[in-house]
């Protein structure tokens, strides 16, 4: 990566909900009520996470993506915006915005279901397009419909801009998004879903490993541990947006693919240590 390339912008295109967060002392089973302790409401969406995650580490970030015409809309515009995060390319459509519900437990777990909301109506307009085609990177998750994912990397494809995938929620993907690939990020769950023959057509594949840190696989095949820093989980949801929004800003400064993933296990770390996907400003951040 050129210096100059250090200050073009980071387009996330993806999902933006608010997270209705319950804690309670543990994940429900099927059939059964468990008492909850507290309630809160925090914004959230793995594309907004990751948008403001990369925020938190020193990039310049622009946002794609809707928001409903409920009560949440202005409010997750406003919270993107005041984290440092472009809304100019953020729609409203009709109807209500993404929602998350969310279940902590005593051990940090987490359970999650998603409405997608505006995130299902969304469209990729020429203008999204085109800032797509002008930035250092694309980040790319799963909570929008996939023709938008594919169209989106297509755009960035076709402008030699690299595309960072993280296929979550999982499923199984056509070959013509996989090849538009170049960096992936998903937790070994994800990784179980996509197989190895579909992590074999990605140059550069990180597989996160919780508190154990991260691997990283080159495109020669060669694989290298990179162990996460220990700390008191509070919280696990978001972390794994904090370490793919980290890891992007530094692909795009130019630093190495392995310490590269060092600051992002240490972004991910720290999620972890605050409720909800939001977390305090990055310290790898400057």
């Amino acid at each position: 990566m050129t210096q100059a390339g250090t200050h073009r912008r980071l387009v996330v295109l993806g999902s933006v909900n608010m997270d209705l967060i319950v804690r309670t002392g543990h994940l429900p089973e099927p059939g059964e009520t468990v008492q909850g302790r507290d309630f809160v409401t925090l914004p959230g969406g793995k594309g907004a996470n990751q948008a403001r995650a990369a925020a938190r580490a020193g990039g310049r970030v622009s946002f794609v993506g809707a928001v409903g015409t409920d009560e949440f809309g202005p409010m997750l515009a406003a919270t993107l915006a005041t984290q440092g995060v472009s809304i100019d390319r953020l729609g409203r459509v009709p109807g209500p915005s993404g929602i998350a519900v969310i279940t902590v437990d005593d051990n940090a777990e987490n359970s999650i279901v998603v409405v997608p909301g505006a995130n299902g109506q969304m469209r990729l307009a020429e203008a999204d397009a085109a800032l797509i085609r002008e930035a250092a990177m694309l980040l790319l998750q799963l909570e929008i419909p996939l023709p938008i994912v594919l169209a989106g990397a297509t755009a960035a494809a076709e402008a030699g801009v690299p595309v960072l995938l993280n296929p979550s929620p999982v499923y199984p993907l056509p070959p013509e998004l996989l090849g538009r690939v170049t960096i992936l990020v998903l937790n070994q769950g994800e990784a179980a879903v996509l197989g190895e023959a579909a992590l074999a057509k990605i140059p550069h594949v990180i597989t996160t490993l919780g508190a154990s840190g991260a691997r990283y696989r080159g495109p020669d095949g060669s694989t290298s541990d990179v162990p996460a820093p220990p700390v008191v989980a509070v919280d696990t949801t978001g972390a794994g947006d904090a370490f793919t929004g980290a890891l992007a800003v530094a692909w795009v400064q130019g630093l190495d693919p392995l310490r590269a993933a060092r600051r992002a296990c240490a972004a991910g770390a720290l999620a972890t240590t605050y409720p909800g996907a939001s977390a305090p400003p990055d310290p790898a951040a400057g």
